[in-house]
């Protein structure tokens, strides 16, 4: 095989891949059936022009057979008359319609049973693209359920691939991840009001053993500055006015609850400035 035969042969084989490829079955029947339409169009002028022939040769037939039937009638009237040469005369020109006349008559028989076969591939023809519209109805129909199955099993494919489920799985172990990190932010979150609310309770009962303290010392120097005034007035020699009962000792023991008295009063006036700073 030359190199140019073979080139033309792979060409060839090219060519109806792509056209077997390219082929739409609902636009190719589509086309099968404009064509069929098409040849039903000429078939039906054919038959037209059969059908005018026919009419044609019918109506040359009747006019001769019409001929003859006149020149009979004329020879006729020529044997009443007893002219038998004009007879003779007459018989002959219906002699040559009549020959005319049967040839025709052949004729227009042959073209009538042409006519009737034509009319009959006709309805033949006929029916058969309407037997094909039928038939690319089903096919079409087949067609789209056919290319619906395929996009449907081609989408389930690529679900049920191996990538797909990678995919869902990596996403899974993503939403795991940002679910785990929200609940440690929100976990930080508690946790630090609790040890800010720790804190100030510890400040709280420290502030309130310094004021305890406070108080006490406050008590303390009280009393202790009631003792150093007792002296001081002893060493003077200051005449200290009579008890009304209990002498120096009822004396000294009202300065010391003075100076208690005074020192509860401090003490309650820093619980209130306490109580009033929480509130």
């Amino acid at each position: 095989m030359g190199l140019f035969s073979r080139l033309g042969t792979l060409i060839r084989s090219n060519i109806n891949e792509l056209i077997n490829k390219s082929e739409d079955p609902e636009k190719m029947l589509n086309q099968v059936l404009v064509d069929m339409k098409a040849q039903l169009v000429e078939a039906k002028k054919q038959v037209a022009v059969a059908i005018a022939d026919e009419k044609r040769v019918k109506k040359q037939y009747e006019q001769e057979a019409n001929k003859a039937a006149e020149w009979e009638r004329k020879a006729m009237l020529a044997v009443k008359a007893g002219d038998d040469a004009l007879a003779r005369a007459a018989l002959a020109r219906k002699h040559e319609h009549g020959e005319v006349a049967e040839t025709l008559k052949q004729q227009w028989e042959a073209q009538k049973q042409s006519v009737e076969q034509l009319k009959g591939a006709l309805r033949g023809l006929d029916n058969k693209i309407e037997e094909a519209k039928r038939k690319r109805n089903i096919l079409v129909s087949r067609q789209k359920r056919a290319e619906a199955q395929r996009t449907i099993n081609e989408t389930l494919s690529n679900i049920n691939s191996t990538s797909a489920f990678d995919t869902f799985e990596r996403m899974s172990d993503r939403v795991t991840q940002i679910e785990a990190e929200a609940e440690a932010v929100a976990e930080i979150g508690g946790a630090l009001p609790e040890a800010s609310l720790e804190s100030q309770f510890k400040a709280l009962e420290a502030s309130s053993g310094v004021d305890d303290d406070l108080s006490a010392l406050k008590s303390k120097m009280a009393l202790q500055a009631a003792e150093q005034e007792r002296e001081r007035r002893a060493l003077a020699g200051e005449v200290e006015p009579e008890p009304a009962a209990g002498g120096d000792e009822a004396v000294a023991d009202d300065e010391v609850e003075d100076a208690a008295k005074g020192a509860e009063i401090d003490a309650q006036l820093e619980e209130l400035k306490k109580k009033l700073s929480a509130t």
